[in-house]
């Protein structure tokens, strides 16, 4: 233990020899040469010039030069065409009379003088090559559309190797994208050929950077066929190729790595490393993330990285095994020289690593140590040389080499053993200038065998300086970290060994800062005016200030009205463009200060507003400088313009001005067209096509509809138009299964329609496939482990995007002797089933808390969640996409940060180490600010019941309503959900449980007529909005719709105009009725007719009831009579009514019952007549019975048989 201590001790005191001994020798002094600049060691020349091999050296005396070549002497006297510069070892070469590839080979150069001999690198000399492609004819190359294709390129070997690129004839690069892209070889790769990539100048380009030059392969003519579509496939890699692959890097090098995939349609690359993350900062993907590449490699970067080819059809991998290497490098530098006293001990190190380990030799003098003569003083451990008491004559240049099989460090390092006397190399009397409070170093650079000891003082040497005032670094310089008035002075520097003693001085001078005591101000100004920014400084006396102006950190322009003071800057006649930030700087020898203020000039902003689209809705329309009060504005067509101004300063913006009049623009056609046209089936046989619509202030006129036109892709049809209005979707029935649409959406109004719009491309709906995969093959890896493949099913019988296979597996038997015939079907899976819930709790103004339960079928090991979340505005449009990547034994999270009153839609989905499975969906509303306006949309509260935390969904649907029409029942509705299948779903009320609903598509829109509901039957009705298979659907709440037994068409007859026709003719017989009642009332009392009516009473005659004022054969007598009636009992209540007959069934009189009419008394000669001639008639209407009661009313009242026929007479 003992004996260690002892050694680590002397290690210490040679490690420190060793530190101390790391100076720079003045070239005064004898010392071994140093080697300071050499060629590289792989030198490229070019063929074309002469070569320079260099070799510079120093030393004391001045070194000799000697070069070997491919390992033997190199005589350069006996070469004519080889020199080697004066003074120097740098040979050159003349290529005149001699090729340069004579001169290929690996050369040394040696630098000797008496004290030792130092060697350069290996040096490798070889001339750049740019040989020319072979002469070959490439036939064209033929392929269908869809498939693969790699163009070669296959340049010639070059030195260095050459930069490859593809252009065509017109020397224009081909584009590239992630379908067609140039591997790291330069081949040309096509995942898959288009019709367009038909051409005749695919041509490669080879250019070699050391000669300039460029070298083109033979033009490659490519033509692709379009006569048999090919089906859809999944990825495939073009390179590499197989499952994995392996790749060597060294340490410090570009590692590039690249993955091409075949595939229809065109796959996507990324890339993952298994083992941990990708450094970011030395990380890029080139080549659209087909090629990554990791700079200055470390071997943290060893691993395994994979590439992942998808697309909709599946995915395939490949996993590339990284592995560093690493040729020697330095870990603590270079050996350092050693300037050593006699008797004084020193260390020489030369400590490197590499991957594998790397070997460490010795020379002395270029020659193997232990070939050199021994020395007492000098041991070699290892990577270390330890001198011990070395003595005078010791001195040498020392090589240490250190290599393994990926290359070699050498490098020399002298030991100078020296006695001499301490020199300060630092020049005497330096003024050294610092700013108060700022750190000043001040040097005493020194030599001296033994190394000296370095001591400052300050003017009087009272004492030396230490303290905290001032600190003395290893290498003898003064360090004062804050410099104040008091430290200038002159200070003393003193460097001793024990040969002597040397003193250096140097002063110091602490100045005061330079300060900007006046600032230029902040200025608004109107255009015209002047402005002046000023800018006064204070600085030391001492130092000569230069001031200088910027404008937004630039140069000020040149123009002469910007006028420099000593201490301002005048701007006249403002401009716009001079509004900026303006900085003065004040500059001295040894600080700097410098302020800064901003020139606003004065703008106006005009504003409008659309009466006619948007009622009291400002807009921004354009900005005006502030020297100008008006303006010239481009509008748009069909808007009523109202206009306002505002004045902007530097404080903000004015009250407006009073609008303007209305002025009103001429409506004119579109002219753009919706935008987000797509087409997505929704059931096996429809095409649902969907388009952002035009705003107001984009239909440009009234009348605003859309041409929606469709056709099949594969087929050469004509276009189908329909004209859709008030709606932005339609729905095509009738359509294939599955198959490829070209879609176009265009703006029509009333004065025209717009520009041709652009082909969309859409599906049809999808369907069950109708094949299952065929050749099922299984290959038994080993006792736990089987191997599976089969034939991909044709896309054509997947009739949809394909999204994996399900493998089914069970034991046919088994060897268990108790149970040998049990099979257990069970179901292969890769993915987890969406979690089995997913609900919103916790909500708050800006914040809410998502909990959820793991997937029912996990298939597998659940290695986290996605979370996934966008806002919902009041136009349904859904914002931005968040994405939180959680762990897998979480089941709930909080966000924050959210905005208030805001609709959000969530999306959940678990992942496996195979990938993520469905997602569920759920909406939520934060909670509304007390001091916010009402959202557009309904907010989902929960009820009074439910506990005040939670957050519920929110319903799409608003108010639902119904009215009856001659058609059927029309249903109306408030949406506002972002599903694009909405449903109208009814069921008879009260209907069996067996029944279902009965559900009508809407195509998109927010009523519907629903037709052939039965009579007299109750029906529920109810709204269904479906999103996702895998979403809960929204429904709303259930309207109870009745249909009436008889929908007969009501018509209002009071404005009809025989109805009023016939009501005047009615009015006017029963004025003529009352005048001649009336008129007989007065009369008839003179004429008793009781004997008359005796002798013609008539059996079947029925007498008036008194209780309807009718007659029983006469309906349309008693009409009239009834209101005479009436009329007689409001009059007088003496005059009772009559009792009348029966009114017939039918509403028709009947005359042929009865012998009795009014034809026969108005003929008949025994009738009588009054004084007018008039016919008094027959008929009293009293029978003798009631004579005694009514015999004097009767003889009073009218008759209405006598008011009848005195109508007769008349008519």
């Amino acid at each position: 233990m003992e004996r260690r201590r002892r050694m680590d001790a002397a290690l210490l005191v040679l490690f420190l020899g060793h530190l101390a001994g790391a100076l720079e020798v003045p070239l005064d002094l004898p010392q071994p040469p140093t080697i300071t600049h050499q060629s590289p060691k792989d030198y490229i020349i070019d063929p074309r010039e002469n070569i320079i091999i260099h070799c510079e050296a120093k030393g004391k005396p001045h070194p000799s030069f000697s070069w070997t070549r491919n390992g033997t002497h190199f005589d350069i006297d006996q070469d004519p065409d080889v020199t080697m510069r004066p003074h120097s070892g740098t040979l050159v070469v003349d290529i005149s009379r001699e090729k340069a590839e004579h001169y290929e080979g690996v050369y040394q150069c040696t630098a000797r003088n008496k004290h030792g001999a130092a060697v350069s690198n290996n040096i490798v000399v070889r001339q750049s090559r740019s040989p020319l492609w072979s002469k070959e004819k490439i036939k064209p190359i033929v392929v269908q559309e869809g498939v693969s294709l790699v163009l070669p390129c296959r340049p010639p070997a070059g030195l260095p190797p050459p930069i490859i690129f593809w252009m065509d004839n017109n020397f224009q690069k081909l584009p590239q994208s992630s379908r067609v892209s140039q591997s790291l070889n330069g081949d040309l790769y096509f995942s898959n050929v288009l019709r367009e990539d038909s051409r005749n100048d695919y041509i490669c380009y080879a250019r070699f950077p050391h000669t300039q030059t460029i070298q083109q392969k033979q033009p490659i003519t490519v033509k692709v066929l379009n006569q048999d579509p090919v089906d859809e496939r999944r990825p495939a890699f073009l390179i590499p190729s197989g499952p994995s692959s392996s790749k060597m890097v060294l340490r410090g090098q570009v590692l590039e790595m690249e993955c091409i995939a075949d595939g229809l349609p065109t796959p996507e690359i990324s890339w993952t490393k298994v083992s941990g993350d990708f450094p970011a900062k030395r990380t890029s993907f080139l080549h659209y993330q087909k090629t990554l590449r990791i700079v200055d490699v470390s071997e943290s970067d060893a691993g395994d990285y994979r590439c992942t080819a998808r697309n909709r059809l599946g995915s395939v991998h490949h996993t590339i095994h990284v592995t560093v290497k690493a040729s020697p490098y330095w870990i603590i530098g270079a050996p350092k020289n050693l300037v050593l006293a006699p008797g004084e001990n020193g260390v020489l190190t030369c400590r490197a690593s590499g991957t594998p380990k790397p070997s460490i030799t010795w020379a002395m003098n270029g020659i193997p140590i232990e070939n050199s003569p021994k020395d007492l003083s000098r041991k070699v451990e290892d990577d270390t040389i330890i001198f011990t008491d070395i003595q005078t004559g010791s001195s040498a240049v020392f090589q240490c080499n250190i290599s393994n099989e990926h290359g070699y460090l050498l490098s020399n390092a002298f030991v100078n053993v020296l006695s001499e006397p301490p020199r300060v190399l630092t020049p005497s009397n330096i003024v050294y200038k610092v700013i108060k409070n700022h750190r000043v170093l001040m040097d005493c650079a020194s030599f001296g065998s033994p190394i000296p000891k370095i001591t400052w003082f300050k003017d009087s040497r009272s004492g030396t300086l230490d303290g905290e005032t001032y600190k003395m670094l290893n290498n003898g310089t003064l360090e004062i970290n804050v410099a104040q008035a008091r430290n200038s002075g002159k200070y003393t520097c003193v460097a001793r060994n024990i040969l002597g003693i040397y003193e250096n001085h140097v002063y110091l001078e602490v100045k005061e800062p330079t300060r900007i005591l006046k600032q230029p101000e902040y200025k608004v100004v109107q255009r015209g005016k002047s402005v002046v920014f000023e800018c006064k400084v204070k600085h030391d006396p001492s130092l000569i200030p230069t001031m200088t102006w910027l404008k937004d950190d630039g140069e000020l322009p040149d123009d002469e009205r910007l006028i420099v003071d000593a201490d301002s800057l005048t701007i006249t006649d403002v401009t716009d463009n001079d509004a900026g930030v303006y900085t003065c700087i004040m500059n001295t020898t040894l600080d700097h200060d410098s302020a800064s203020a901003e020139l606003t000039v004065v703008e106006f902003l005009i504003q409008y507003e659309d009466s006619l689209h948007h009622r009291g809705h400002w807009h921004n329309l354009t900005e005006v400088p502030g020297s100008k009060n008006r303006a010239h504005l481009k509008l748009s067509p069909y808007i009523h313009y109202t206009f306002r101004v505002l004045a902007l300063n530097a404080v903000g913006f004015s009250r407006p001005s009073f609008p303007s009049r209305v002025f009103k623009t001429d409506p004119a056609a579109p002219d753009e067209n919706p935008t987000g046209v797509q087409g997505i089936g929704t059931e096996h046989d429809n095409l649902v096509i969907s388009w952002k619509p035009l705003t107001g202030l984009q239909s440009n006129g009234p009348g605003l509809h859309y041409k929606v036109m469709w056709r099949q892709k594969t087929m050469d049809s004509e276009w189908t138009t329909v004209t859709v209005a008030n709606n932005s979707k339609f729905v095509v029935s009738g359509t294939p299964t599955f198959v490829p649409y070209e879609l176009k959406v265009q703006a029509v109004n009333d004065h025209g329609a717009a520009p041709e719009p652009a082909i969309a491309h859409g599906y049809s709906g999808e369907d069950l496939p109708v094949a299952a995969p065929e050749n099922v093959q299984a290959l038994v890896l080993n006792s736990t482990l089987a191997e599976v493949h089969w034939d991909p099913v044709p896309n054509k019988l997947i009739r949809g995007y394909l999204k994996g296979y399900k493998v089914y597996y069970w034991r046919e038997r088994s060897l268990h002797k108790h149970n040998p015939h049990h099979v257990e079907k069970q179901i292969l899976t890769f993915i987890p089933t969406a979690p089995s819930s997913l609900i919103i709790t916790n909500p708050n103004l800006d914040s809410l808390t998502l909990e959820w339960s793991p997937p029912h079928d996990r298939n597998g090991l659940i290695t986290g969640y996605t979370l996934k979340y966008q806002p919902v505005n009041n136009s349904n449009e859904l914002g931005p996409v968040e994405e939180l990547a959680l762990p897998a034994n979480e089941t709930s999270v909080t966000l924050l940060n959210l905005k208030y009153s805001t609709r959000y839609k969530f999306y959940l989905n678990a992942k496996t180490v195979r990938g993520a499975g469905p997602a569920i969906s759920q909406e939520a509303v934060t909670i509304m600010d007390e001091g916010s306006t009402q959202t557009s949309h309904p907010v989902a509260r929960p009820p009074p019941h439910s506990p005040p935390h939670k957050a519920l969904p929110v319903s799409p649907f608003g108010k639902v309503n119904s009215s009856m029409g001659e058609d059927g029942a029309l249903i109306s509705w408030e949406y506002w959900g972002p599903e694009k299948n909405v449903y109208v779903e009814y069921i008879v009320e009260n209907s069996e449980g067996e029944e279902e609903w009965q559900k009508e598509f809407v195509n998109g829109s927010q009523n519907y007529m629903l037709k052939g509901l039965k009579e007299g039957l109750s029906y529920r009705v109810r709204l269904v909005a479906k999103g996702h298979s895998d979403q809960v659907p929204h429904r709303s709440e259930e309207l109870l719709v009745t249909v009436p037994a008889v929908t007969s068409r009501q018509v209002d007859i009071a404005t009809q105009g025989w109805f009023i026709g016939l009501m005047c003719a009615i009015a006017l017989l029963i004025l003529i009725l009352l005048i001649i009642c009336f008129i007989q009332r007065n009369k008839g009392g003179k004429y008793p007719v009781k004997e008359k009516e005796d002798a013609h009473t008539d059996p079947e005659f029925q007498p008036m009831k008194d209780d309807d004022c009718t007659f029983g054969e006469y309906s349309w007598i008693s009409l009239i009579w009834s209101q005479e009636c009436r009329s007689q009992e409001s009059d007088n209540e003496d005059h009772k009514p009559l009792k009348g007959s029966r009114t017939p069934s039918n509403g028709t009189v009947k005359r042929d019952d009865s012998d009795d009419s009014l034809v026969d008394y108005g003929e008949g000669g025994d009738g009588q007549f009054n004084e007018d001639g008039s016919f008094i008639g027959q008929y009293s209407g009293k029978s003798v019975s009631r004579d005694n009661a009514e015999g004097q009313e009767s003889s009073e009242a009218p008759s209405p048989i006598n008011a009848m026929n005195s109508l007769n007479s008349f008519v």
